[in-house]
């Protein structure tokens, strides 16, 4: 449809439809609905894993379309940047690339191709909207769309992993979450979490000992006795506590999880951590590191002792940058240490350049790799928290 039109189309059809659909038939329900918009064709990119590449699902009814970079196509820019791409055809149509957007976790692109007309981009940006929900309620009731986000095989540890993370990115006008992990396909023992409610943010990264299923295992019994206790009601000191009950009576005594709780009231910007055994996290400022949040480090998890809460009150735009060894010990071929320092730099670098978080995360994770070639020898995960004060806005996410 073109700008101006007085007849805007509200998708009630394409909600009807999609109550008695599997996930294979939404890239041709896409299609068909476009055409509302006056769009003659449609396609939808999902993300894969290590955030590299998009990657078409497939419309039986379509062309059969290559997966595209996220480096240096329209389509990846569209992604990296959250912001409508427009490019003119041969046959002087008009292109377009819209983020699909779940709040603010990046799902993938929406591209439409439209004939002479002008697109109207304030439609196109709802309707991008509404596939991403599709994708997201529909994800749930079959295969498609995690075979289409996968570049090689997954190990059962990794699919165990993956199934248990909540969405990689949260965010509110008070507060953005974002996380990446690594390595993809053959994810063990890292893992992180986080709840969101009107006034506090929980937020969870554990390191389960050991590779593989094993650490998986451990990871899991940690991300489920650190839910349950949080949704008990339970404060920073019963989860930890909670959390190593549970693996100590699961595992006995020979098993841990290093790992680091923490909570943000998002009011005031007040935040509490404690720390088992596990790296401390950063706090960021205009650009620097000006603090390891430290304090009294307790035993690992599932090792028994209490834990101390710290308290620190943050100051607007404030980022907490929380990881795992794997990420500060991942080493390069020279023997060279990705490092603490690195980190920081380039977190800071990048978010200096008003960056979005997720892109910030999917930046520094290819940086890892890329450090050690490709081939970690540790899980590597990484969440950076961003709180701002109350009646401010976070103008990128």
């Amino acid at each position: 449809m073109a700008a101006g039109d007085a007849d805007v189309p509200d998708f009630a059809d394409l909600i009807q439809a999609s109550h008695l659909i599997v996930p294979d038939d939404l890239p041709g329900l896409v299609a068909k609905h476009a055409r509302d918009l006056g769009a003659r064709d449609a396609a939808l990119y999902l993300v894969d894993y290590e955030q590299r590449i998009l990657a078409p699902v497939p419309n039986p009814d379509g062309p059969e379309r290559e997966a595209v970079l996220i480096e240096a196509t329209l389509a990846g820019r569209c992604y990296r940047a959250l912001e409508i791409q427009q490019s003119t055809s041969e046959d002087g149509g008009t292109r377009v690339w819209a983020p699909v957007l779940d709040g603010v976790e990046r799902l993938g692109v929406l591209e439409l191709a439209f004939e002479a007309q002008e697109p109207n981009l304030e439609e196109v940006v709802t309707f991008a909207g509404l596939v991403a929900e599709l994708v997201v309620t529909k994800q749930a009731y079959g295969d498609l769309f995690e075979r289409v986000r996968r570049r090689q095989p997954m190990s059962v540890a990794a699919e165990l992993a993956w199934n248990l993370l909540p969405p990689l990115t949260f965010g509110t006008d008070r507060l953005v979450i974002s996380g990446v992990l690594a390595p993809a396909y053959q994810l063990g023992g890292d893992s992180f979490d986080y709840a969101v409610d009107a006034h506090t943010a929980r937020i969870a990264i554990f390191d389960a000992m050991g590779h593989g299923m094993e650490a998986g295992l451990l990871a899991s019994v940690a991300m489920a006795a650190g839910r349950n206790s949080r949704r008990a009601g339970m404060d920073l000191a019963g989860s930890a506590a909670a959390i190593d009950h549970a693996i100590s009576a699961q595992f006995g005594p020979d098993r841990f999880v290093t790992a680091v709780l923490a909570d943000i009231d998002l009011a005031s910007g007040r935040f509490r951590w404690s720390v088992s055994g596990h790296p401390p996290p950063l706090l960021l400022r205009n650009g620097r590191m000006v603090k390891v949040l430290g304090g009294e480090t307790a035993p690992p998890l599932g090792m028994g002792g209490a834990v101390v809460v710290a308290e620190e009150m943050l100051e607007p735009a404030d980022q907490v940058l929380f990881f795992t060894d794997g990420v500060v010990e991942a080493r390069s071929a020279e023997g060279e240490f990705f490092g603490v320092d690195r980190l920081v730099d380039m977190v800071a670098r990048t978010s200096a350049a008003a960056t979005a978080a997720p892109e910030t995360m999917r930046r520094l994770l290819h940086a890892i790799l890329d450090h050690q070639e490709g081939e970690l020898q540790d899980d590597a995960t990484i969440v950076v928290v961003e709180w701002r004060a109350l009646g401010s806005r976070l103008l990128e996410v």
